[in-house]
């Protein structure tokens, strides 16, 4: 079991159990993944994702590289090619959007950091700003529940700092600082978008053919997908602690990084570059390592978002500007979505509870001198 206590407050605990991998992140939530079944070749996993009392499910394909074993995202559906299209080539007209995030209190905080694009000439921008702003505003849940946390503890007396004072609704809302998304920085996010939505493109023609969509087999010269050599940029899909110039500090939902390396080191970890971070966390153009790992689950975040993002996309397409769509029907991915799995509420908070005592009695152990020989 590993018991990482982020720098912001959050903890993420992770634990593999006869086959069965628990992630929990700070008592609220976290995720159950399982064997779930074999095709061509290919080992399947299913997940259970628990938060605050609802289930959701997904399916992860597995790839083994370098001896280690790494999960990537797998589309539990895909639209018609036509919908691929008309997300990736231009619209007609530059279109103005909406979003109606004038008085978030997210929106307020990262008001220094993040700015919609003032029109969409195409529907990547469009989703480009639903990824950076969906992840910005989890970021902002995410440190509320740490502040919250940490104002239960007896123990914590600490002033809160102003980020704190900001996600609490203490002070209202607080500027980002100098540090803001680049325009550079959007558009590899948004050329990002587009090398998906051509790659989804791609598949969903397979699929509907009724060929299998799924990766080629697995095998030690088979990489994941977080290490192609194609793809570089990253958004941050949850707290990570790293070094910088010998100095910890942390990264965080929404941050930017782009990697700079192809092969693991022999702790797993790859260089990258901070390309873009919020006030707080580690400063842009420091240079970190980040485990493969924790790389594939920004990249497993990021094209569950981007499916996201384009059913909502197929929802609104015709209205308040928005062109219309040639197609937005759906195929289902031929391998179904696993059945939420119940017991995982309770894994999660068993597990919570170990990481309790574990550290409990580390910090006993510290404290009466066993840990000084």
């Amino acid at each position: 079991m590993q018991v990482n206590n982020g720098l912001h407050g959050g903890r993420t605990v992770v634990s593999t159990h006869n086959g069965v991998r628990v992630v929990s992140t700070g008592g609220h939530g976290g995720y159950v993944q399982r064997a779930y079944v074999t095709r061509g070749g290919r080992s399947y996993y299913s997940r259970t994702y628990y938060y605050h009392g609802g289930y959701r499910t997904g399916v992860f394909v597995g790839y083994r590289y370098g001896g280690y074993n790494y999960y990537g995202y797998y589309h539990p559906f895909w639209f018609h090619p036509g919908f691929y299209g008309w997300a990736y080539n231009p619209w007609a007209a530059p279109v103005y959007w909406g979003w109606g995030w004038g008085g978030a209190p997210w929106y307020g905080f990262y008001g220094g950091y993040f700015a919609p694009y003032p029109v969409y000439p195409s529907a990547a921008f469009w989703l480009t700003d639903y990824l950076i702003s969906a992840n910005l505003q989890a970021a902002y849940a995410a440190q509320a529940e740490a502040n919250a946390a940490a104002a239960g503890d007896a123990a914590n007396n600490a002033p809160a700092s102003d980020d704190q004072v900001a996600s609490n609704g203490q002070g209202g809302a607080a500027p980002s600082g100098p540090v803001a998304l680049s325009p550079e920085v959007k558009q590899a996010i948004a050329d990002e978008v587009k090398a998906q939505l051509a790659a989804a493109q791609t598949q969903a023609a397979a699929q509907g053919g009724g060929a299998a969509a799924a990766p080629a087999a697995a095998s030690d010269q088979a990489p994941p997908p977080a290490l192609d050599p194609a793809q570089r940029i990253f958004i941050v899909a949850s707290e990570l602690d790293v070094v910088a110039d010998g100095q910890e500090c942390a990264l965080t939902q929404g941050d930017v990084i782009t990697r700079l390396t192809d092969t693991p080191d022999g702790d797993q970890k790859v260089s990258v570059s901070v390309s873009s971070a919020k006030k707080g966390d580690c400063a842009s153009g420091k240079t970190v390592l980040v485990a493969v790992d924790d790389l594939q689950e920004m990249h497993n975040h990021f094209a569950e978002q981007l499916d996201a993002g384009m059913k909502d996309m197929a929802a609104k397409q015709g209205t308040g500007g928005m062109p219309k769509a040639p197609d937005t029907g759906t195929t289902a991915s031929d391998v179904p979505p696993p059945a939420p799995d119940k017991s995982a509420s309770q894994a999660l908070a068993d597990q919570d509870k170990a990481a309790d005592q574990a550290v409990s009695d580390a910090k006993a152990e510290a404290s009466s001198g066993g840990g000084s020989q």
